[in-house]
């Protein structure tokens, strides 16, 4: 407050009124606020012009792919035909016995899009300070839209713990102790840390790009109401509240976290790294939710799974 009592404009705020027109004019600061939290329109040109969002992209170098299949299976948990991506690093084919990441895909997304800017089977061919990516596999598979939690009809989770991993499994990969790793953007990273927290004796290591964290059924609600079935499966998906388990795994299960500061989840990702075991490692930096956010964490994601899972 000044002394008259009156607010002072940042910049970001005086550029969300001239682009907010008649809407956040009429509404005044408040609707410049609207803009931010990208309830009124303008949000995405906001971002550009006070640069919020300019991250640099990365430079992106892939050994020779390996091969890739794609398919689907009916799931009992989900009640439904599920389609599937399976990719294999270079120098290595079908049979091979690897380590394995599960990669869930984000809203509105699924299996053959659950990464930004590339497939999986040049995810696992990256080579990351022209150094090739330790030797993982990668399968995606169709989560629906219900934020990778259960819904009536519809358990995305038990269909990945119960059908997916088996599946691979009997291909060879994921098999024996502290084999794999789970990996989401948005609502996917959300997604990973959930199966990380509910079945850390299966999950080795997590990494969540922007994950989707919200800290009350009511905030989730009113932006996503098919986001969760009831208070009562908020509650038992809460990520923060359940971050506990991820200290309580066998091995102090490897926690990576990464958020832009002008993420509208930005707020529940903090409140997630407060609750997350010593040893976590919290990337908050420069971005939005935005492709090319995603994309300028995916190698370093994908890098500290492989880290953890290769022996």
């Amino acid at each position: 407050m000044t002394a008259t009592g009156t607010r002072r404009l940042s910049r970001r705020r005086l550029l969300a009124i001239a682009l907010g027109g008649a809407a956040a004019a009429a509404a005044g600061v408040t609707g410049a606020e609207l803009i931010s939290r990208g309830i009124l329109p303008g949000k995405a040109v906001l971002d550009d012009l006070d640069g919020a969002c300019s991250v640099p992209g990365p430079v992106l170098a892939y050994g020779p792919p390996g091969p890739s299949f794609s398919g689907t299976f009916y799931s009992a948990a989900r009640n439904r035909a599920v389609g599937y991506t399976l990719a294999y690093p270079p120098h290595h084919r079908a049979g091979d016995e690897l380590p394995l990441v599960i990669m869930l895909h984000g809203y509105g997304g699924n299996h053959a899009d659950a990464l930004v800017g590339m497939s999986p089977r040049q995810a696992v061919a990256l080579r990351i300070g022209g150094r090739p990516l330790p030797p993982v596999a990668m399968v995606t598979a169709d989560g629906g839209d219900g934020y990778w939690n259960p819904h009536p009809g519809d358990d995305p989770v038990a269909m990945v713990i119960g059908e997916l991993i088996p599946l691979c499994q009997r291909l060879g990969l994921g098999r024996g102790p502290r084999r794999i790793g789970a990996m989401g953007i948005s609502m996917g990273g959300y997604g990973a840390l959930l199966l990380a927290e509910k079945y850390p004796h299966i999950i080795a290591a997590v990494a969540a790009i922007s994950p989707a964290i919200w800290t009350s059924y009511a905030q989730a609600r009113d932006a996503n109401a098919g986001a969760y079935a009831s208070a009562a499966a908020f509650a038992a998906g809460d990520a923060v509240t359940h971050a506990a388990a991820l200290a309580d795994s066998p091995a102090h299960l490897p926690v990576r976290v990464a958020s832009g500061y002008d993420d509208p989840f930005y707020p529940g990702v903090q409140a997630l790294a407060r609750a997350l075991p010593a040893g976590a490692v919290v990337d908050f930096s420069k971005g939005c939710h935005t492709d090319s956010f995603f994309l300028e964490q995916e190698p370093a994601s994908l890098a500290f799974l492989a880290g953890h899972l290769v022996r």
